[in-house]
């Protein structure tokens, strides 16, 4: 059983998961007036959410993607594992679309801009509670306009991040144990793919898109 049709009295119960007590306090701030709502639990890292969803099983979970243990998309794949109907939130502060779209793939109800909470928190709880997802109308056209997009293969990212610190493909061929001319090939393929103009470019792009961090 749920545990919003029991002791919440109906209410939608909602865990949040992030370690920033002030965005905590935010959600708090934001649900405390609301009669069809009740915060539940909170969790400051993903270890503790796990637990917490198993022993509130919460209507609605709000997950941030950084945590200090485990990741955000970690704890959304052991949660959705275990409780396949889990309705979760993933909470961001970028607009990186990559982990966003990790995030969907895996089950996520929608995603959230943590400068939009207070405007928005309690009608995108009632939305994915009443079984539908949620994306900013702000960002949402700039997310899914990636969506088609080709993906960057694991070696390619590889390639990228390598590059990313400075080594010429030689370097790069040296590293991941593959010839030079693979790594030419793979260059070719991130840009054309990023549509880049040069691996400087390459960089940047996959940076403000989440596909790599530096």
């Amino acid at each position: 059983m749920m545990a919003g049709s029991g002791a919440a009295g109906g209410r939608i119960t909602v865990l949040a998961i992030d370690d920033h007590p002030l965005l905590r306090e935010g959600i708090a701030s934001v649900l405390a007036d609301q009669p069809d709502m009740m915060l539940i639990a909170e969790a400051v890292d993903g270890r503790s959410g796990i637990e917490l969803y198993r022993q509130h099983r919460p209507d609605v979970t709000l997950l941030d993607l950084q945590l200090p243990d485990l990741s955000g998309s970690e704890v959304l794949r052991i949660i959705r594992s275990e409780f396949p109907h889990a309705r979760i939130i993933v909470l961001t502060t970028f607009k990186r679309d990559v982990p966003i779209a990790q995030a969907l793939r895996e089950g996520a109800a929608g995603f959230m801009l943590k400068d939009a909470l207070r405007k928005e928190l309690r009608d995108a709880i009632r939305a994915v509670h009443a079984g539908r997802r949620v994306l900013p109308p702000g960002v949402a056209h700039e997310f899914v306009e990636h969506l088609s997009d080709d993906t960057l293969s694991n070696r390619e990212v590889e390639v990228l991040r390598t590059a990313a610190r400075g080594n010429a493909n030689k370097e790069i061929a040296a590293q991941l144990a593959i010839t030079e001319d693979t790594v030419k090939a793979h260059m070719k393929s991130i840009l054309s793919k990023l549509g880049a103009k040069d691996r400087t470019h390459a960089v940047v792009i996959a940076v403000r898109r989440g596909i790599i961090d530096v």
